[in-house]
């Protein structure tokens, strides 16, 4: 089995958090139920489908089939999963409400379609700011690595180097001191 790095495993873990939430707070949302048993199944399959992909960057045209896919998937194992519905009861209602009457399975869908969307736009939007961000940090790095010792700070030599050094003033260049009698009372008269 290959070494699968870090940067994988949270892309992946990142993906998998983002269409499973999705998933759940849609299914929630239209009136279902998910149980922590489709929750357990869901988890592994969702990431195990991620992570062959998250080797490289990925395009809103990858991200956006990808999301609904597994969106269908979920979306079937929660209604399968679901406490009060054999699967053919299951597979009849979705067949009903798509067909006979157009309003909640269109409405459904549409409001799918447009989470899909919305969030595969986001993951894109997050995809392109983390590989630009690899990328700059990569030339960075190829930089520093080119030229691995800093320059070292030397003073400059001194033109007469013989010659003693003028002590400095105590106080420093940039302070006041003018403190004190005014100088004219300071001198002894005559």
């Amino acid at each position: 089995m290959p070494v699968t790095s870090p940067l994988r495993l949270a892309r992946a873990a990142a993906f998998t958090a983002v269409c499973l939430g999705l998933g759940v707070v849609a299914h929630l949302f239209s009136g279902g139920v998910v149980t922590p048993g489709a929750l357990a199944l869901g988890l592994p399959a969702v990431f195990a489908a991620a992570l062959p992909l998250s080797g490289r960057e990925r395009t809103l045209r990858a991200i956006l089939p990808l999301l609904a896919a597994l969106q269908v998937a979920l979306h079937a194992l929660f209604a399968l999963s679901s406490p009060a519905s054999s699967p053919w009861h299951v597979i009849a209602g979705h067949v009903m409400a798509g067909h006979a009457h157009a309003g909640p399975g269109f409405g459904m869908l549409l409001g799918h379609g447009w989470a899909v969307v919305l969030t595969a736009l986001w993951l894109a939007r997050g995809e392109a700011a983390l590989w630009a961000l690899l990328r700059r940090l990569a030339v960075r790095l190829t930089r520093i690595a080119a030229d691995p010792a800093p320059p070292v700070f030397t003073p400059p030599a001194s033109p007469h180097p013989d010659e003693p050094r003028l002590p400095r003033s105590v106080a420093p260049r940039h302070c006041v001191t003018r403190r004190g009698p005014p100088p004219r009372l300071l001198q002894p008269s005559a």
